[in-house]
């Protein structure tokens, strides 16, 4: 068993395993109820109050690991958009509800700057301190900007905090709510919880009955799973994964080198008609431009995912064959059902799941062979990390003998993201090209993870990046037969599909 960074992760997974091992027994039906009292046996609470909440909330786990919606999600999901990140509303609990609170820092003093920038007039002085009427407070934060003391406190909600896209607030009952209007499936408020309240809807019950099934199923292995083990190596995954029985396990990497190329293509073609064009590779990033920015649609990239362009690549040898993307990012599984692409990747999870379901089945990774792993270039695998997607452009660039300067921004995290597209909306972006990065660190900082250390996960990625046989991407792709593949999708058909959202949504 992998050694978790937390009790929450840890309580995850066990759900995770159970219901894994249940699909591949073919129990799942018959005994998915018994979860939570094998999980929290006896009188005796693990962690909350008493036993019996513990085991209400894994019910709700349960029921999200098995692919399924929280009756209380469906109130606020968006016709034709599947939620990925859910509230478990019974979890929900803790969180200082008063975000802003004056400390014992405050003097008192006679400027009462605090008072005169409060538009609601929330703020008195009495006994020589200031204090706040939280029925007027309406949180906005200038009492705190304005104290020269720095004697208000900041207490706001970590899931809230973490949430750089502004889609989580407070129901009636104070309990977190999804606004899945904003909502980029980023999965940052899932680590951001301390009480576990918040995760992610699993598909692991569908890949397993599809692997089950007799059916070829490709694993589609992300360029971050060189950084989540410590003793295992990227070959004996490979093995592991076939093992369970997937026909075969391909480097998204690969998709990497097809991307790189494409972009090069795309970007030499289009600057002049637009002035800045955006990297399409990171979902959440394309995610919050459609959702916050609409008017930039046209800045970005029509060139499909990685992930998406090794599916097609693979289904155009074997159209029968079914795709699962296995990588850091929760995001993935809202992408995988875009209109747009839908069913080009079949089915998606992250390295928390992929764990899971080899564990349930008995397979160690650190026991089996070190199989060969030769897919993809140096600069694909390098894609998992903050910088990757712009150094492989520049590479394919110059392997294509392009004219033309790639002046570039790196967004690191979905913050500097949302500060570059502010800048570009308003027409005074300085650079042609935006690598935009949704996670801190890229793709190895994701919210699906098993290993979160960002700076040895960057290490490694390099190091794996570079025992690639393939230095060159041009030559690397030249061995394979891509000629009748379109790794584009106009903008026009995204269009066409945003408006019919709006209308469903009207």
């Amino acid at each position: 068993m992998f050694k978790f960074n937390s009790d929450i992760q840890m309580l995850k997974y066990e759900v995770l395993y159970k219901v894994a091992k249940l699909t591949l027994e073919d129990k799942l039906e018959e005994e998915y109820n018994k979860i939570p009292y094998e999980i929290i046996p006896g009188s005796k609470p693990r962690f909350r109050c008493c036993v019996y909440k513990e085991r209400a909330i894994l019910e709700q786990r349960t029921k999200l690991a098995m692919g399924k919606n929280l009756e209380r999600t469906l109130k606020y999901a968006i016709e034709s958009e599947e939620p990925i990140i859910q509230v478990i509303d019974i979890a929900c609990e803790g969180c200082p509800i008063k975000r802003y609170r004056v400390t014992e820092a405050c003097r008192g003093c006679l400027a009462h700057k605090c008072i005169e920038v409060c538009p609601r007039g929330a703020i008195s002085i009495r006994d020589k301190r200031a204090h706040i009427d939280y029925d007027k407070c309406i949180e906005c934060g200038r009492c705190k900007d304005v104290c020269p003391y720095n004697a208000i406190s900041d207490t706001l909600r970590p899931c809230i905090r973490s949430c750089a896209a502004k889609a989580i607030t407070m129901d009636e009952e104070l309990k977190a709510v999804i606004n899945y209007e904003k909502c980029t499936s980023c999965g940052m408020c899932t680590l951001a919880c301390p009480f576990g309240a918040i995760t992610d809807k699993s598909y692991i019950v569908d890949i397993i009955r599809a692997i089950k099934s007799g059916k070829k199923v490709y694993a589609l292995v992300a360029p971050a799973i060189a950084s989540q083990f410590k003793d295992e190596t990227v070959g004996q995954v490979k093995s592991a994964l076939k093992k369970l029985g997937f026909t075969d396990v391909v480097e998204v990497a690969l998709g990497a080198d097809l991307v790189a190329i494409e972009e090069a293509k795309e970007f030499s073609e289009k600057i002049g008609d637009i002035k800045v064009m955006t990297s399409s590779c990171c979902p959440v990033f394309v995610t919050h431009i459609r959702k916050s920015y609409p008017e930039l649609i046209r800045n970005v990239s029509t060139t499909v995912s990685p992930m998406t362009a090794i599916s097609k690549y693979i289904k155009k040898f074997d159209p029968d064959a079914l795709t699962v993307f296995i990588g850091p990012c929760t995001a993935k599984k809202s992408e995988i059902m875009r209109d747009e692409i839908k069913g080009i990747t079949d089915y998606a999870m992250t390295f928390e799941e992929m764990v899971a379901v080899l564990d349930a089945a008995g397979i160690d990774i650190k026991e089996q062979e070190d199989m060969k792993v030769e897919d993809a270039t140096l600069f694909g695998r390098k894609f998992a990390r903050s910088g990757g997607v712009v150094e492989a452009i520049k590479e394919a660039i110059k392997e294509m003998d392009i004219d033309i300067e790639l002046n570039p921004v790196i967004c690191n995290g979905l913050e500097e993201c949302d500060k570059t597209l502010k800048i570009m909306k308003a027409g005074k972006l300085p650079n042609n090209f935006v690598e935009g990065m949704a996670c801190i660190g890229g793709c190895i900082g994701g919210a699906g993870v098993i290993n979160s250390n960002v700076n040895q996960s960057r290490l490694t990625v390099n190091k794996f990046g570079d025992t690639s046989t393939y230095k060159n991407i041009k030559e690397r792709l030249d061995i394979l037969d891509i000629d009748e593949v379109d790794f584009h999708v106009p903008h026009e058909k995204i269009q066409i599909n945003h408006e019919k959202k709006l209308k469903k949504r009207e």
